[in-house]
């Protein structure tokens, strides 16, 4: 295979080709550079906007051509012209011409399976219909519930220390403890299954083991659920119409667990960085003039939780950013590329408030169907942390901060915080840095106050709640008759005293006119 055939601009300009013995760095076959040796991606991103415009050549692992779309509205027209591009990789080029071998680092993601992700047609709506009708059954009301019981758990682990690491401590267990509760096994959450999740996606030596441990646990729950229904994702998932089998329940799981879990963790990791960096945000967020959720939306703006997806492949020749895209043609759908795309966003440090139009989520038909399970899992979680970390600061230098980065995405490996040491919360309270005050629970809406009716006086129960009192009215001032001398009782025997009497409750007009009186 020479050079010049790497060339996926079709110029074959052998003066692209460095000399040899040149030291350019992450350059291979046709000058093209390599994705994967780039040591800071997004500035060749934009050198490659630069030079090639919206859509630009590169190589991935083994000089395998691609294409990465760099502009906003090229990536969102590939992503939305399923006639033109489609995610089956089947139809890729050098994966029918034998560059790409089966242990190829980058095969577990563009490898075509059974799932919706990469079916088109009938298959993608048989599949897709599915995966968004479970969706559409989960309760946000109880969905943002376990956000907060399991944010005070996650909390209460290193409250007492003054200090933690909020991507090990809370950032990789948050997201996988709420979608075990989502998909019902909740009893299946522990950090064993975090750590297999978190090392099946970085791919490490233990990756495969890891992988296998992930589908076993999610092969007992469909088994079990085929038994037992419950109402959880899982067992609507196997209960629609579409009929999936249990590979394709299993398959759909792993496909929402992942998905889910990964992207979740850096945008959590992201939004509490930018809120413990960037003491204009923390200010914002302090003052009320931006909401959790808009800083949020900010985060999938400037730093999304994929830089980039594998794969759109073309179906037929056509042209992209003012390139000539053969059939068979892979494409990089560009999320980080096209959301800082400089004819939408001339100026990067404007706020990006109210506005959704992002890349962080995709769109089309392959949009990601649980966007709103990870936006209430990000902020409905840093709005709890914050409430019970509110002097929470970050305990080292800002420079500090390590990233493991790859051509999908940028994880912040870790991110230290320090703070004054808090007492453990109950799990079922709202989250809150003071202790919450006792509730009466002997008081409802509508019901007279204590004070709007008299009732005869008894002895109150040892440790009982003291019911509040109205303070007394001034007294009149007295007059002569007041010091007159008593008048002689009856001869009769003094009458009984009796019980006062229930006085009604006062409406809102009474209750005025008694204020405006002075009484």
């Amino acid at each position: 295979m020479t050079p010049e055939s790497h060339s996926l601009t079709g110029t074959g300009d052998s003066a692209l080709v460095p000399p040899p013995g040149c030291p350019a760095h992450g350059l291979g076959p046709g000058g093209l550079h390599r994705l994967h040796e780039a040591e800071d991606l997004e500035e060749l991103y934009e050198r490659l906007r630069e030079r090639y415009g919206a859509v630009a050549p590169v190589l991935l692992h083994d000089d395998v051509p691609m294409w990465v779309v760099l502009g906003h509205s090229e990536n969102l027209h590939m992503v939305s012209t399923p006639a033109q591009y489609c995610r089956d990789s089947r139809m890729w080029n050098p994966l029918k011409e034998g560059m790409v071998k089966s242990d190829h680092p980058l095969m577990p993601h563009i490898a075509w399976q059974p799932i919706a992700s990469h079916a088109e047609g009938d298959e993608h709506k048989r599949l897709r219909g599915a995966v968004s009708g479970a969706m559409s059954t989960i309760d946000f009301r109880s969905l943002r519930r376990h956000i907060r019981r399991h944010t005070q758990r996650l909390v209460n682990r290193f409250c007492e220390q003054g200090g933690a690491d909020l991507v090990g401590d809370f950032a990789e267990h948050l997201p996988m403890a709420v979608m075990c509760e989502l998909l019902g096994m909740a009893d299946e959450y522990d950090d064993r299954l975090v750590e297999a999740a978190r090392d099946a996606l970085k791919g490490t030596e233990t990756a495969i083991a890891s992988h296998t441990h992930v589908m076993e646990v999610l092969g007992r729950l469909t088994t079990r659920r085929r038994v037992h229904p419950a109402e959880d994702f899982t067992t609507h998932l196997i209960n629609h119409p579409a009929g999936l089998t249990d590979e394709e329940v299993r398959e759909h799981l792993r496909l929402v667990l992942f998905a889910a879990y990964e992207a979740t963790v850096n945008l959590l990791s992201n939004v509490l960085r930018v809120v413990l960096t960037d003491p204009g945000f923390r200010a914002q967020l302090s003052g009320g003039q931006m909401t959790v959720p808009e800083a949020v939306e900010q985060s999938l703006w400037d730093e999304p939780p994929f830089s980039t997806i594998f794969a759109y492949f073309a179906k037929q020749e056509t042209e992209l950013g003012g390139q000539r895209i053969r059939q068979g043609d892979g494409l990089l759908f560009g999320i980080a590329p096209g959301n800082v795309d400089p004819r939408i966003r001339p100026d990067l440090d404007a706020s990006m408030q109210g506005n959704r139009s992002h890349l962080a989520f995709g769109g089309g038909p392959h949009e990601c169907p649980g966007q709103d399970i990870g936006r209430a899992i990000a902020d409905s979680g840093v709005d709890a942390l914050l409430m019970r970390l509110p002097d929470v600061e970050l305990d080292c230098d800002e420079d500090e901060l390590r990233w493991r980065s790859s051509i999908a995405s940028r994880h912040l490996v870790e991110l230290p915080v320090r703070f004054e040491p808090k007492p453990p919360q109950d799990v079922t309270q709202a989250p809150s840095h003071a202790p919450l005050p006792r509730q009466r629970a002997d008081w409802h809406v509508g019901a007279p106050l204590p004070w709007q009716t008299t009732v005869v006086s008894q002895p109150e129960p040892a440790g009982a709640w003291p019911k509040p009192r109205r303070p007394e009215s001034p007294r009149p001032r007295p007059t002569a008759a007041d010091h007159a001398a008593p008048a002689p009782a009856p001869a009769s025997a003094a009458a009984p005293v009796s019980a006062p009497e229930a006085v009604r409750p006062t409406g809102a007009w009474q209750r005025f006119l008694r204020w405006w009186r002075g009484y």
